[in-house]
């Protein structure tokens, strides 16, 4: 009575801990999810046409964008705004060519003069919504009062609730298909609570996660969730179709069969195929809409997001069958159980190790995205949390590899003990209820490591991949509008009148080759002409330099096609100017080159 009392309490004070835990990871996944959204986007635009900041003499017909990957186009994905804020009327958005990374609209007929705004919103092949805005100019630029984005890029409230559906989503294919994977493993009778706890969570899940599409994907706020063009939108786009595929998949799970076939082989041969095909394409539901099905190596990528999906899945669902066991009735779980799901944890290590491997390279690129992305900075906390995990996971199995202990029994005993000779109660009652004390602290500390290595999980899936975020700034520095470099130099000569200044231009003022451009200015800001004009450059920090600029006179001004600046940096210029036979003076003045 005294040990049912025990245990009762146990278990309360187990369940509060759990939902105190569950709260608390809650209120961090939210938390982080604010704090991540601005690093959500996943393509970035690479080019348009016309270019960003550019003047064109006769108004285009269209506006052609490209971006880093393909993209899924929203109704509303254009908006083109006057410079007095208005918006004009554009046709339906297109393709380039069919292609898939391409978006075209067309403009009106008559635009007009002056300064336009093109505000974008579009969906990344991995189902993240991006946008973004830029502007040309028709004659010539003129003040705008255009206002872009019109909506925020994202909704806080849309995308921290769909982060938790995704985190819930998780939890409970986890649980779904860790009881099929503990029972079939273990040959125990399937534990139906967490079961049915596990494909409740994950319909529920599914539901507001294709109620919440449309919001997250258009940055608008939860109340339009149910808006019927919303969800109609949604059934047409990959992410949705997945959703929706996976209904009939968790409609199918109810008539899955959990009891064991005793005496069936034959039946029994195919509850677990089916189970294994069923569980097989719920995980698919994940990798066709998350990062693995955009960037390189898609099958490869699909095929160990599926792995990895499954592994967890049976590792963590297991550990809470087992945990939920070793608390409400530890006398129905024999050693030999413990013992199988033992191996099939260490089996689900080695493939979530390999898959993570496999999933880190591909996300990450360069070791250095691990420190300077979010992506990386979120894949080092999984890593120290999966350490944990591992340390705990060891000690578990340390234990369920540990003879047990011989002790003298009865007659009765031993009859007992040979009708169920795997039993942990072979063990003396102490040992045994000290070993069992022992394996349920280690099995709870893999469970609620396991949850955070989930909640981590669910903020990677939203967070642009380290290699992504690289080659997105890579491909923005190259589509940006070569602006220059430039840098007025004043100069004071002991001569009459030998006050003036320097205008040095370098197009493009980045690293590399540089067209150089002197134009010298006398008192009255009129240009003047002087018999030497000479420019070098230094970059302190790294010893380069001085390097020639090599000028050359052609009638007013001086210029040179020969500067190779090769290193980004703030370089210092010494610009030398003789004004007569025996006045000169030196300047120097710092110019940063991108």
């Amino acid at each position: 009575m005294d040990a049912q009392r025990d245990r009762g309490s146990f278990h309360s004070h187990l369940t509060r801990a759990l939902t105190l835990l569950g709260a608390t990871l809650l209120l961090l996944l939210a938390t982080v999810s604010i704090a991540a959204t601005p690093a959500s986007a996943h393509a970035v635009l690479t080019s348009s046409t016309p270019q960003d900041g550019t003047v064109v003499r006769i108004a285009p017909r269209t506006v052609t964008l490209t971006f880093s990957e393909s993209v899924g186009l929203l109704d509303d994905s254009f908006r083109v705004l006057d410079h007095t804020n208005r918006r004009l009327h554009t046709g339906r958005p297109t393709r380039e060519d069919g292609r898939g990374d391409t978006a075209r609209i067309t403009l009106p007929a008559r635009m007009g003069k002056g300064t336009f705004t093109i505000g974008w919103r579009v969906v990344s092949a991995d189902s993240h919504p991006v946008s973004g805005a830029f502007t040309f100019s028709i004659g010539k630029p003129s003040p705008s009062a255009a206002v872009l984005p019109a909506e925020p890029s994202s909704n806080g409230a849309s995308t921290v609730l769909y982060d938790i559906a995704r985190y819930f989503a998780y939890g409970g294919i986890a649980l779904l298909i860790g009881v099929f994977a503990f029972a079939a493993t273990t040959g125990l009778e399937p534990a139906r609570g967490p079961a049915r706890l596990g494909w409740w969570t994950l319909l529920a899940a599914t539901v507001a996660l294709f109620l919440l599409r449309g919001p997250y994907e258009r940055g608008t706020g939860p109340a339009t969730a149910l808006d019927p063009t919303l969800l109609d939108d949604t059934a047409a786009t990959r992410p949705g179709l997945v959703l929706l595929v996976r209904l009939p998949l968790l409609a199918a799970a109810v008539f899955f069969p959990l009891r064991r076939r005793e005496g069936e082989p034959l039946r029994e041969r195919l509850r677990l195929t089916g189970g294994a095909l069923l569980a097989l394409a719920l995980a698919l539901t994940w990798a066709m809409s998350e990062h693995a099905s955009a960037g390189l190596q898609v099958p490869v990528a699909i095929t160990s997001a599926v792995l990895h999906l499954l592994s967890m899945a049976a590792w963590l669902g297991g550990l809470v069958v087992l945990l939920t066991t070793l608390y409400r009735s530890p006398e129905k779980l024999p050693a030999g159980a413990v013992t199988r799901f033992s191996r099939l944890a260490f089996t689900s290590v080695v493939v979530l190790v390999a898959t993570g491997v496999y999933q880190s390279w591909r996300g990450l690129g360069s070791l250095d995205t691990l420190t300077t992305t979010t992506y990386g900075r979120l894949l080092t906390a999984k890593l120290l949390a999966v350490v944990v995990l591992l340390a705990a996971a060891a000690y578990s199995r340390r234990f369920t590899a540990r003879p047990a202990a011989p002790r003298e029994v009865t007659a009765p005993a031993r009859a007992a003990q040979n009708r169920e000779p795997h039993a942990v109660a072979s063990l003396p009652p102490d040992a045994e209820s000290a070993g069992r004390r022992r394996l349920r602290t280690s099995v709870l500390t893999e469970v609620t490591v396991g949850v955070m290595v989930l909640v981590v999980t669910t903020l990677l899936t939203g967070t642009q991949p380290g290699r992504a975020e690289t080659e997105a700034v890579a491909a923005q520095e190259a589509a940006s509008p070569i602006l220059g470099a430039s840098a007025a130099v004043p100069f004071v000569v002991g001569a009459p009148g030998g006050r003036g200044k320097a205008q040095v231009d370098l197009t493009p003022g980045r690293a590399g080759e540089n067209t150089v451009q002197v134009v010298t200015y006398g008192p009255d800001d009129g240009i003047v002409t002087v018999p030497e004009v000479r420019l070098t450059f230094t970059l302190g920090d790294q010893k380069l330099g001085p390097l020639d600029a090599k000028l050359e006179d052609q009638g007013g001004y001086w210029t040179s096609d020969a500067l190779n600046l090769p290193l980004p940096g703030v370089w210092t210029m010494k610009v030398t100017v003789r004004t007569t036979d025996v006045d000169q003076v030196t300047v120097k003045k710092d110019i940063r080159i991108g």
